[in-house]
């Protein structure tokens, strides 16, 4: 995908449920782990190019006390001027301060990775979608709880949202320079 241009300044990374107990379960195509490696390279070619990481979290609503392994992954946690989102529902739109705070920042787009592709990751790009933003999505740079549920979000929804590339399709094309 060599025509792909990203304007880093205006556009976000939303990172979806990297938390220990969630990046731990079985998933496919690819593992917890694997999703790990790849979202860390989106986020410090974001960084470096003057994109905003915005790390999303969920906590179970109505409990007193999380899960253990609710917190997040080592590697994911929030870097100076990252955005961290505590969602409470599948979409990390709804009840957040998510798109006020892409709205104050001059975002207009969003790449989506994370845990898992058919659930959180999905639901946010739908309200993602709703609300106006140009989406990309990393294939590579996120699972599913089946390959098979990975493969139908990523062949058959996502590509009605947005653009589907891998993250060495969106690497070499963040920029610097608004225009």
């Amino acid at each position: 995908m060599t025509d792909l241009t990203i304007d880093a300044p205006r556009t976000a990374l939303i990172v979806i449920d990297l938390q220990v107990r969630i990046v731990g379960m079985e998933t496919g195509p690819s593992t917890g782990a694997n999703v790990v490696r790849q979202a860390m390279r989106l986020a410090e070619g974001f960084r470096e190019n003057g994109g905003l990481v915005v790390i999303v979290q969920t906590e179970r609503p109505g409990v007193p006390e999380q899960p253990p392994g609710n917190e997040l992954v080592s590697e994911m946690e929030p870097g100076p001027g990252d955005l961290l989102i505590t969602k409470r529902s599948w979409n990390a739109f709804h009840e957040t301060e998510l798109h006020d705070k892409l709205g104050g920042q001059g975002i207009s787009a969003v790449v989506m990775c994370g845990l898992m592709t058919n659930a959180g990751v999905e639901s946010t790009a739908r309200t993602a979608s709703d609300y106006g933003y140009d989406l990309l999505f990393a294939r590579d740079a996120m699972a599913s709880f089946s390959a098979e549920m990975h493969d139908f979000a990523v062949e058959k929804i996502f590509p009605l949202l947005g653009t589907v590339c891998t993250t060495d399709d969106i690497l070499p094309a963040l920029r610097t320079k608004t225009g």
